[in-house]
C-alpha cells in the first residue's frame, strides 16, 4: 500500500526540501504521513474550490506548488480563505504536500518545463547554483553492510538524480578496544581487536541527515557506530531558479509573442522592448523573476518571460532586451502537468491502484478586462 510518506519521499527524490529558499515552508502540511494513498489530486493553488474539488472526488493527497501554509498560523480562523481550506482537509481526510521554491530550483523543475513548452531547446539554469550536501561514512562488517545500506536508504541516502541506493564500498580493517563497560559484539572487552570491515558512503541531502543518522545507527550492529559527515559542493551548476536556451528557429518579436501567449494560454500580457528585434533566445522563469533580470541580461539572451515585474523594471531593461510579463498562474501552470506525469511514470504499473488526477479548477483569480 502506498502511503503519504512514500509519495513526500518521491516527490523529494525529484524536488529536494534541502532546494526551497529558508524562508519557504514545503513538504507535507496537512495529514498523516502514514496515511494510505489511492487518489492523487495535482494542482498549482489551493483554494476553497480546488477543497471542494478534492471531497467531491475523495482525494486522499493533494500535491500543490504553492503552499497555502506559507507563514506560521497564529490561529486556524475557518472563517478566512485559509482556515476553511485547512478544515475541509482535515474533515475529509485528505494531505497536502507543497512542493515549490525546491521545485522551481530543482533540475528540470518549474522554469526547465516553461522553457520547454515555449519550445526552448539547450536549457540551463539562468541563476545556477552549486550542488550541496553532504555525505556519510560509516565502518561495517561486512554481513551486514547490505541491512545498513538499505535503511540508510529507506531514510533517503544514497539519491542521485534519478538514481537511488547509490553507495560506494570499500573493504579494509577497523580496530577497537572496548573498555570494562563496553559490551561488544565482535571480541571480547580489554582486548584491541582487529575486524575486516565495509567501509560505506552514500550521498545525503542535508534535510535528509538527521532520519539518515538515526537509521545508521538503528541498524548498525555494533555497540557504538563510527561514521564520519563530510560537507559536498559540486561546481556543476544543474539546479536553479530561471532557465535559458535557444529557439529552434529564429522568429520576429511580434511573431514570438503571439507564440508565447498562445503555448501559455495567456489572455494578456505586459511587455517592453524593441519589437523589430528577432528572436533567438530566450530566457524564463516561472512566477515572479524580477530579480533574474540581470542574469537575462548578463546572459546575452534577446527575451526574457517571466511574470509579477513592478513598472521600473520595464523602464531600466527595456533597451536590452523584450521582457514580458505573461502573468504568474500562466507562467507556472505548466509544471502542474509535469508533476503529475512525474507521479504517473513514477508509480507505473507497480501501483495500479492509485489513481492520479490534474484538478479541473483554474486557480487564478486575475482577470483581464
Amino acid at each position: 500500500m502506498v502511503r503519504v510518506s512514500d509519495i513526500a519521499r518521491l516527490l523529494e527524490t525529484w524536488a529536494p526540501r534541502s532546494l526551497a529558499w529558508e524562508r519557504d515552508n514545503v513538504g507535507l502540511q496537512v495529514g498523516d504521513p502514514g496515511a494510505p494513498v489511492r487518489r492523487i489530486l495535482v494542482t498549482q493553488d489551493v483554494t476553497d474550490a480546488v477543497a471542494a474539488e478534492a471531497a467531491r472526488r475523495h482525494i486522499d493527497l493533494i500535491v500543490a506548488h504553492h503552499p497555502p501554509l506559507y507563514r506560521p498560523l497564529r490561529s486556524l480562523d475557518t472563517s478566512t480563505p485559509q482556515g476553511r481550506v485547512i478544515a475541509t482537509l482535515i474533515r475529509h481526510d485528505c494531505a497536502l504536500y507543497a512542493s515549490h521554491t525546491n521545485l522551481d530550483a530543482a533540475r528540470g523543475g518549474t522554469s526547465h518545463v516553461l522553457a520547454e513548452t515555449l519550445g526552448l531547446t539547450d536549457i540551463r539554469p539562468l541563476a545556477g547554483r552549486r550542488n550541496t550536501g553532504r555525505k556519510i561514512v560509516t565502518f561495517v562488517p561486512e554481513e551486514s553492510v547490505d541491512d545498513v545500506a538499505a535503511a540508510m536508504a529507506s531514510a533517503g541516502a544514497g539519491i542521485i538524480g534519478n538514481y537511488e541506493h547509490c553507495a560506494y564500498r570499500g573493504r579494509g580493517t577497523g580496530s577497537f578496544k572496548g573498555n570494562d563497560r563496553s559490551s561488544p559484539v565482535v571480541g571480547r572487552k580489554g582486548v584491541l581487536e582487529h575486524v575486516t570491515e565495509i567501509r560505506l558512503e552514500m550521498p545525503v541531502e542535508d534535510d535528509r541527515l538527521p532520519a539518515v543518522v538515526s537509521a545508521l545507527r538503528r541498524s548498525h550492529p555494533y555497540e557504538e557506530a563510527a561514521f564520519d559527515v563530510y560537507p559536498l559542493e559540486s561546481a556543476n551548476a544543474t539546479t536553479g531558479m530561471g532557465a535559458f536556451g535557444r529557439l529552434h528557429r529564429p522568429m520576429p518579436a511580434a511573431a514570438f509573442l503571439r507564440h508565447v501567449k498562445k503555448h501559455l494560454r495567456a489572455p494578456g500580457m505586459r511587455m517592453a522592448g524593441d519589437t523589430r528585434r528577432r528572436i533567438r533566445t530566450a530566457a524564463v522563469c516561472g512566477g515572479a523573476g524580477g530579480d533574474l533580470i540581470p542574469a537575462a541580461v548578463a546572459a546575452g539572451v534577446d527575451a526574457y518571460i517571466t511574470a509579477d515585474l513592478n513598472y521600473h523594471a520595464f523602464v531600466d531593461n527595456a533597451g536590452a532586451l523584450l521582457l514580458v510579463d505573461a502573468g504568474h498562474y500562466e507562467t507556472e501552470y505548466p509544471v502542474v502537468g509535469a508533476l503529475e506525469r512525474f507521479l504517473r511514470s513514477s508509480l507505473g504499473g507497480d501501483h495500479p491502484d492509485v489513481t492520479i488526477v490534474a484538478s479541473r479548477v483554474r486557480t487564478t483569480p486575475i482577470v483581464y478586462v
